[in-house]
């Protein structure tokens, strides 16, 4: 009851996440609190979870000759560096839209850099990893060129 008066509580404030430690992830909170939270939407366990759906999903690894050359920011879903690579990818991606996303990022560790791409079917998640990972290894390419 008390977690449940807590959760309301902190619901019409906004501030829902300070029940819940994210540095530790104490999953008995977690738990309760979603317990709280679905008994005050008046919803059953499968009414939450139909509420997302995955999506067909392609990771691809693109072997580059310098992976520094790609840079990233907004925890690494965006590309600020090479100027225009992020444009080129959103206009790839609108050709699978609705429903379709994909960012890159170096790897911490090899010279490669990783494609993520989800779609509406396989195909198209396949497709566009392709596509965008041709981009990078072309665009990577042309950048080492000119060093």
């Amino acid at each position: 009851r008390r977690v449940r008066e807590a959760v309301v509580s902190t619901q019409s404030t906004g501030n829902l996440t300070a029940l819940i430690n994210q540095a530790c992830g104490d999953a008995v909170t977690n738990i309760l609190v979603i317990e709280a939270l679905l008994r005050d939407n008046r919803w059953m366990v499968s009414d939450w979870d139909g509420l997302y759906a995955d999506l067909p999903y392609r990771q691809l690894k693109v072997a580059v000759a310098d992976r520094s050359l790609i840079k990233t920011f907004d925890a690494e879903r965006q590309v600020c560096e090479p100027e225009g690579l992020q444009a080129q990818i959103d206009d790839l991606v609108a050709q699978y839209m609705p429903g379709a996303r994909c960012f890159v990022r170096p790897s911490g560790t090899e010279n490669c850099v990783r494609v993520h791409a989800e779609c509406r079917t396989q195909r198209d998640a396949d497709a566009l990893s392709m596509a965008v990972g041709q981009l990078v290894f072309d665009c990577t390419e042309k950048l080492r060129a000119k060093l």
